[in-house]
């Protein structure tokens, strides 16, 4: 294994890169100061009011100051800003006269995060405007300050986010990103390492040294993976949960618990594949699209409560998801293990599913003929 550059890239560089970009990427929560294009056709005190607002916000910052609308396209489509503010020509001018003048926003969602967090300060910014200018007409009809505030804003929210309370993205994304990443190259390494066998002639070898045993040889071939993904996977949950500080109201048995159930899954679903597809090429392929596909199904980024039934039903085949509900509720949320125990069995099921097709491996190890 030292001997190749797949596993030591695999195994410790790649994971180590991704683990200090993720983590590193929103060490301070949010992201800010992300560019924003004004085109401000109007000039006045009012346009200048949003635009001033939306500059100090703490995840936007004005870029440049456009001439047309077709030029600041053409910057989101360089990726020099992700948003774009348009404020027409007599936009005060009708807004004093009872008029209602339309602010245009265009929002770039190729990044999505960035697009997000600046359609909601474009946003924030233009409604505060909006309701200064109300709470001026009100005044100015002798409404009380606060007959103003219950017609601007009759329904006040308390907000009280539990677990997360700063909002940090870096709690949020790095927590499920990270993993899903190791993920990967666990779902990749072990087809690569059995069909290489295959590959290079010393499949036969190989079953021969085991005794004939294909339990004995997989448990051979498969273990120093596994003491070196464990490290690198519980590295990782120590030095977020320890260093880090994220929230982790659950304790030291669930954190361990769940990287160790995680890389036995990943890599007893890639046995099972391994044993159903014959083939290098295919084994790796599958892997491969079943890992990238569990990010959409784990429920991190959509609730797979809302997703179709035979969807949600899709989502219990896929490691990453049970992994994001222990982490969820045992370690974030500090509930007991029993809470989890339908999410911790079908962990164990991916264990055990390398014991339908063993036989089939075994045989290929004997009689296949490699095919590129």
């Amino acid at each position: 294994m030292w001997s190749s550059a797949i596993y030591r890239f695999c195994i410790l560089v790649f994971p180590i890169l991704i683990v200090v970009f993720f983590t590193s990427l929103m060490h301070e929560g949010v992201p800010e100061n992300m560019p924003v294009g004004i085109v401000d056709l109007d000039h006045s005190s009012t346009s200048r009011a949003i635009v001033q607002k939306l500059d100090a916000m703490q995840t936007s910052e004005i870029y440049d100051y456009y001439n047309s609308l077709s030029e600041a396209r053409k910057a989101v489509q360089k990726q020099e800003i992700y948003s774009i503010l348009f404020i027409p020509s007599r936009f005060e001018q009708k807004l004093m006269g009872g008029e209602r003048p339309v602010i245009s926003y265009y929002n770039s969602y190729t990044t999505l995060v960035a697009g997000s967090l600046t359609y909601r300060d474009i946003k924030t910014a233009c409604t505060l405007a909006a309701a200064k200018v109300g709470m001026t007409k009100l005044a100015a009809v002798g409404k009380s300050s606060h007959e103003i505030m219950a017609n601007l804003q009759p329904i006040s929210v308390d907000l009280h986010m539990i677990g997360n309370p700063y909002a940090s993205y870096n709690v949020y994304l790095s927590t499920y990103v990270v993993p899903g990443a190791l993920m990967i190259f666990i779902f990749l390494l072990v087809p690569y390492s059995i069909w290489t066998e295959v590959k290079f002639g010393r499949s036969k070898d190989w079953i021969m040294m085991a005794g004939g045993n294909i339990r004995i040889a997989l448990i051979g071939k498969l273990l120093p993976h596994t003491i070196m993904f464990l490290t690198v996977f519980l590295c990782f949950e120590f030095y977020i949960y320890g260093y880090l500080d994220f929230p982790h109201k659950g304790g030291l048995l669930d954190i361990v618990l769940v990287g160790v159930l995680s890389v036995l899954a990943c890599q007893g679903f890639g046995v099972f594949i391994s044993g159903i597809m014959p083939s290098l090429r295919m084994s790796m392929s599958i892997c491969s699209l079943w890992s990238v596909v569990s990010f959409s199904m784990c429920g991190a980024t959509y609730p797979v409560e809302t997703m179709d039934r035979m969807v949600h039903a899709m989502a219990w085949l896929f490691p990453l998801r049970h992994y994001i509900m222990m982490y969820q509720i045992n370690i974030f949320d500090g509930y007991p293990l029993q809470y989890t125990v339908w999410n911790i069995a079908g962990l164990m099921f991916f264990i055990l599913l390398p014991v339908l097709s063993e036989k089939n491996i075994k045989k290929n190890m004997l009689f296949s003929v490699y095919i590129p």
